[in-house]
């Protein structure tokens, strides 16, 4: 294959935490591999790429690095040759919005227009109105890794507060201008066949246009630890609090029923909790605030070091439209525990212990399965992490990738005959 010039773009890449910020520096890294030049165009935070891959900065107002009204009003006002969509910008998120898709759309859509020589473009799920015009002018790909109206339902499930559920309409309204652009894209690529489903029926976004690649894992950075101190009586979770899609409600009240059994057991979550929030309540509502430990901005080391530590790895989640959280902890050989749910069986096949989701009796028990035969699910655990090498690596996946641009500029080239 030709060695071309890409652009992937990503309206936010988080260094520390969540998925899209992982899959930008990984994706990047792989396609830099094998000899194209890269170069990720971001909006802030910004991710934390490897060397070889270039990064461009577009940067917005990045108002969500802060939750004070002065300060988000500071940044605002320093913003220098500020333009309608900045001001657009801030008074969205002053009223509870969510404009950075749509925002960084209309200022990659601008920068293309100067920057053109570029062979491939691939967004990482802003699937924002400037993306119709990109695709127009570039062979174009959109990764879709699920469709976010999956975490909006979820949110209005969890409670029926009338402030609450305002608020969340206010935040998901990005979610119209999706559903209108999704369908209009050519080629998407989604990491599961649970999110190509989604993807089709929330989006109504055509079968035949969306390819199933999943995402791939450095299993040299998540691997065993030889020797490493293992501490029987911790469980790690990676979720974010207060995120009602994650699940981790019923990892904490399992915790609470395996305190009778096991007096020092503790959980690890790899996640920020917020101050006052719902989980914070919920700790102190269980008294088990001594039990529980969150760590956040963490290396990937500092992760594997986590994993290497604790006995046994639980996913409480109630959908995933691809757990990294799960390869993860396989790869690094703990024995897992997590819910039969979305893309979920799809990664773990046979090696791990899958639960209905919503039930902490389950979590409970499957723990203390593990935690009493321990040697029969370490050796399941291994085997899991051979599943894992064999069918994430990025060898293998990259290779799809490959045959999915080559189509997408095949057809894109026909098309403009």
């Amino acid at each position: 294959m030709q060695k071309l010039n890409i652009a992937i773009l990503s309206y936010r890449s988080a260094r520390f935490g969540g998925g899209q910020g992982v899959y930008v520096r990984d994706i990047s890294y792989a396609l830099n591999l094998i000899g194209h030049k890269v170069d990720v165009i971001s909006g802030p935070p910004y991710p934390d790429l490897h060397k070889e891959v270039n990064l461009i900065k577009l940067p917005g107002l990045n108002l969500f690095e802060t939750f004070s009204f002065n300060e988000r009003f500071k940044k605002f006002l320093n913003k220098k040759n500020k333009n309608i969509y900045d001001y657009y910008e801030f008074f969205s998120v002053l009223f509870g919005g969510f404009p950075e898709p749509r925002t960084f759309g209309i200022r990659v859509k601008k920068y293309l227009e100067i920057n053109k020589d570029y062979d491939l473009i691939i967004d990482n799920q802003s699937i924002s109105y400037d993306i119709l015009n990109i695709q127009k002018n570039f062979p174009f790909i959109e990764i879709i890794h699920h469709p976010i109206t999956i975490d909006y339902k979820f949110e209005l499930e969890s409670s029926q507060k009338i402030k609450y559920r305002i608020s969340r309409y206010r935040w998901y309204s990005f979610l119209k201008m999706q559903k209108k652009v999704a369908p209009k894209i050519k080629r998407i690529v989604t990491p599961s066949q649970s999110s190509k489903k989604g993807i089709i029926n929330e989006f109504k976004c055509n079968e035949d246009n969306i390819s199933v690649i999943n995402n791939g894992l450095d299993t040299t950075e998540f691997s065993p630890i030889k020797d490493f101190s293992r501490n029987e009586n911790r469980l790690i979770t990676t979720a974010s609090a207060d995120v009602p899609i994650k699940g981790l409600d019923y990892t904490l009240k399992a915790l609470k029923i395996l305190k009778k059994d096991f007096p020092k057991i503790h959980l690890i979550v790899i996640g920020n909790i917020k101050e006052k929030g719902h989980t914070q309540r919920l700790i102190k509502e269980l008294k088990i605030e001594d039990d529980v430990i969150f760590k956040s901005n963490l290396s990937k080391f500092q992760i594997k070091e986590l994993y290497a530590s604790s006995s046994v790895a639980i996913v409480s989640s109630l959908y995933e439209g691809f757990g990294y959280p799960v390869i993860e902890a396989m790869s690094c050989a703990i024995p897992l525990i997590a819910t039969n749910i979305s893309s979920i069986p799809e990664l773990t096949s046979k090696y791990a212990k899958l639960i209905e989701p919503k039930n902490e009796l389950m979590i409970s028990s499957s723990v203390k399965e593990m935690l009493l035969d321990y040697s029969k699910y370490k050796e399941i655990a291994y085997a899991g992490r051979q599943h894992i090498i064999q069918n994430f690596n990025w060898d293998k996946i990259i290779k799809e990738y490959e045959e999915i641009i080559l189509k997408t500029m095949k057809e894109f080239k026909n098309a403009n005959l």
